[in-house]
């Protein structure tokens, strides 16, 4: 399964910068690396290198001289592949990269695939499955709550619980294929109480991991945060000052927001999606109902929904207007978190007294303009997420994962129901094997082709 071909791919983007780094591994790395790198020091040669030491060098192809480098040492096994390994690190010039990459091609190599690093890493044995997807998160991460989650896969906390639950069911489920060759005899060695008792704890437990699911995926993606309200309430000014950026447009032109902008913050280590929307009114313009109606989608996709007055020019009944609509138009609005944002203090003497009126919801009242109580704002944000259990290590975010724990807990509660039943030990045998199955492709001690390509087509090539 393991392709042996020795390959290389850069580790850091693309284009100019001051130092590009490009990976290469492969059984023949030195061998074919020599062909390109020579050491300065003419004293220093490929046969008597050391792992874990740099070289300084010249890389040459049949033109010439292409780039002074650095070239990083790691024999095997002690190699993030557990390959032969080497890192060149050169000097950041997508003219100096490419020609090395063709040099490398002359010399033997092949260009990596995405992915195709972390997966020779996995194959040979340099941690399982799951801690390999662990990798893709990490880089990934953009809040201190998806980067705990992502380390705690990579250190194989999750690996190990999985592993723990195969073990008790691997146990029992040999028990059970035992009693079948004793089958004329009407022997049993599997106690069936303590079975059905081991099999109730392990469903309560796939249960829990896969109910976390929802809080993991809202912290590895960032939870969805839609900005509503009439236009010209401050919505794209409200974006702008969150996201410290002038990301949206902002006019004193009615209805100029008829598309979604999206974008993601860090509030103290919790990442938010932020979502500006379309003003909500009536209208005859065509572009601009498409922008209200997409409004609408988003507001039903949103964890939570920040409706944004001006308080200069809107009551607190057509506050409440716009959400009786809201609630009548959007799937599950009840089951979201609303806040009010009253914007445009600074044109006010005092609050309006009908604002009374809707202190039933979480308000804030705010000045765009003047950035008054943005702080606040986000404050209560971030009291709104229910941040416990998040770095206790029994959350999943990886809707693989989910669906395998899934199917699991399916399988087992079918031997739940064949305890009950008195089912024969062939079909109780079955259920325990499919349990097991799909337990062990999230750890990869179950895998084929389609499983490590779904793995690692989004991975970046040099990882």
């Amino acid at each position: 399964m393991l392709n042996q071909q020795c390959i290389f791919g850069q580790a850091t983007p693309g284009g100019y910068g001051a130092l590009a780094i490009i990976r290469i591994s492969g059984a023949d790395c030195f061998e074919k690396l020599s062909k390109v790198f020579s050491f300065a020091d003419t004293n220093q040669h490929w046969e008597t290198i050391e792992s874990h030491k740099v070289y300084y060098g010249h890389l040459k192809d049949h033109s010439g001289l292409i780039d002074e480098a650095l070239c990083s040492i790691f024999k095997a096994p002690k190699s993030y592949t557990k390959e032969n390994s080497a890192e060149l690190s050169i000097h950041g010039s997508p003219y100096i990269a490419a020609r090395l990459s063709m040099a490398l091609i002359d010399a033997g190599m092949t260009q990596a695939q995405p992915g195709e690093f972390t997966m020779r890493a996995f194959l040979n044995g340099r941690f399982d499955l799951s801690q390999a997807e662990a990798v893709a998160d990490i880089i990934a991460s953009h809040s201190d709550a998806s980067h705990a989650m992502a380390m705690k896969q990579f250190r194989g906390e999750f690996s190990s619980r999985i592993e723990n639950l195969r073990v008790k069911l691997i146990d029992f489920t040999a028990l059970i294929e035992l009693e079948l060759d004793f089958s004329d005899e009407d022997v049993e060695f599997a106690d069936r109480s303590k079975l059905l008792e081991l099999i109730e704890e392990i469903v309560t437990e796939i249960s829990n991991l896969r109910q976390s699911f929802a809080r993991g995926n809202v912290i590895k993606q960032g939870i969805p945060v839609t900005i509503t309200g009439r236009p010209n309430a401050g919505k794209s000014t409200l974006l702008n000052l969150l996201l410290r950026d002038d990301k949206a447009l902002v006019s004193e032109i009615p209805g100029t927001t008829r598309d979604a902008l999206e974008d993601i913050i860090s509030i103290e280590g919790i990442s938010f999606r932020f979502i500006d929307t379309a003003g909500l009114r009536d209208t005859d313009d065509i572009i601009e109902n498409m922008g209200i109606e997409r409004t609408l989608k988003m507001v039903e996709r949103a964890d939570i929904i920040l409706y944004i007055a001006d308080m200069t020019q809107i009551s607190a009944e057509n506050i409440q207007d716009d959400i009786r609509e809201l609630n009548t138009s959007v799937k599950d609005f009840d089951k979201k978190k609303l806040i009010i944002i009253g914007n445009k203090t600074d044109l006010l003497q005092e609050i309006p007294h009908g604002f009374r009126q809707i202190m039933e919801y979480d308000i804030v009242f705010i000045s765009a303009k003047r950035r008054e109580n943005i702080e606040l704002l986000e404050n209560m944000l971030k009291q709104t997420v229910d941040q416990n259990n998040i770095q206790d290590g029994f959350v999943i975010s990886n809707t693989r994962h989910y669906e395998a724990l899934l199917f699991s807990e399916q399988a087992l509660q079918r031997v739940i129901h064949g305890l009950n039943s008195n089912l024969t030990q062939d079909l109780l045998t079955a259920d325990l094997r499919d349990a097991l199955h799909h337990l062990g492709t999230i750890t990869g001690k179950i895998t084929n082709d389609e499983i490590l390509d779904s793995v690692f087509r989004n991975f970046c090539i040099g990882k």
